[in-house]
């Protein structure tokens, strides 16, 4: 059984319905990639997993997200928090934001590992020295000490890191933890995180916009647009063979290795609002091969591939056509 089986997962704030029958899963010790531009639902998705959708007004109106077995969909307020930070952790995008700015950053992380794991003040104190070294934060005693002001981006995003295992959580959300870095900070911060992966059996569900970091860091991949999937499999088959224009267009706008200047293309159009999804497949506006059917009918999910592959597609892609 997956650790986390995200399942037809609808969402709504007010009466406007932003995610429309969302699915995916994640096994322990693997990294999943949710991709899509911005406004597909990336964020909405996260903030749903973590039972923090009240917070905006949302709710989920369908679906079920199972974790470990526990329906989240149905369970109290109560029991959620003690999910929070113990056994789901969630890393955001701007690590500033994550920190509280008149508390040093190891008493932040002390206080996770009191939460969560119960620990005594000295024991937390240790704790926290040790997850600091793990995450290659050099001199960890002194930054102990540090205000977030004090440090850099990069050494942020790794305190947030160790206030997020502080817990010892099996599974990590992280929400573009590399948005706000410089390019070589965030291949360190990818690299952190699939070593985590790696060492502690834990599972991350690694949320980006950008195709190349899911290259380097996913097993799987999970692409959403407009609030609906796309299309779902493992990461070296969706790369060798995109079923979906979409993802097709995604892998395209990756830059490559003594490519021409000028000829990086992007996707036309943008990523409609939810005022204003269109009827049928929602990409078909942007779509070079849409056809009648696609303006008037939503796909349905289907297996492309011998590795299990799904896409949403009338007419998916043909192996080979890249």
């Amino acid at each position: 059984m997956s650790l986390l089986t995200v399942q037809d997962l609808s969402v709504a704030i007010g009466l406007l319905p932003l995610l429309d029958r969302v699915s995916f899963s994640l096994e322990r010790g693997e990294v999943l990639g949710l991709v899509g531009e911005s406004g597909s639902g990336k964020s909405l998705t996260a903030m749903a997993l973590m039972g923090l959708l009240p917070l905006i007004g949302g709710r989920i109106t369908s679906g079920r997200v199972s974790f470990d077995g526990i329906d989240l969909t149905r369970l109290p307020e109560a029991e959620y928090r003690t999910l929070r930070g113990q056994r789901i952790a969630l890393i955001s995008q701007n690590p500033m934001t994550s920190l509280d700015p008149i508390l040093t950053v190891g008493a932040q992380i002390d206080q996770a590992s009191r939460i969560h794991a119960g620990l005594s003040p000295k024991a937390a104190r240790a704790r926290s020295l040790d997850l600091m070294r793990q995450l290659r934060i050099p001199e960890a005693a002194a930054v102990h000490g540090h205000y977030p002001h004090q440090l850099s981006g990069g050494m942020k995003q790794r305190i947030v890191i160790a206030m997020a295992l502080a817990g010892d959580p099996d599974l990590i959300i992280a929400d573009e933890p590399t948005t706000a870095l410089d390019v070589t900070i965030q291949a360190q911060i990818i690299q952190i995180l699939c070593d985590l992966v790696a060492e502690r059996g834990l599972a991350l569900l690694l949320i980006t916009h950008d195709m190349g970091v899911v290259a380097q860091a996913c097993h799987r991949v999970s692409v959403l647009y407009a609030g609906r999937g796309a299309e779902t499999g493992p990461v070296r088959d969706i790369f060798a063979r995109p079923r979906h224009p979409y993802t097709k267009a995604l892998i395209g706008c990756i830059p490559q290795e003594g490519q021409a200047p000028g000829s990086l293309v992007g996707i036309p159009g943008m990523v409609p609002a939810a005022l204003a999804y269109p009827k049928g497949c929602r990409y078909h506006p942007r779509c070079a091969i849409a056809a009648p059917d696609c303006r008037t009918d939503v796909p349905t999910g289907s297996i492309v591939d011998a590795s299990g592959a799904v896409a949403f597609c009338h007419h998916p892609l043909e192996a080979g056509h890249v």
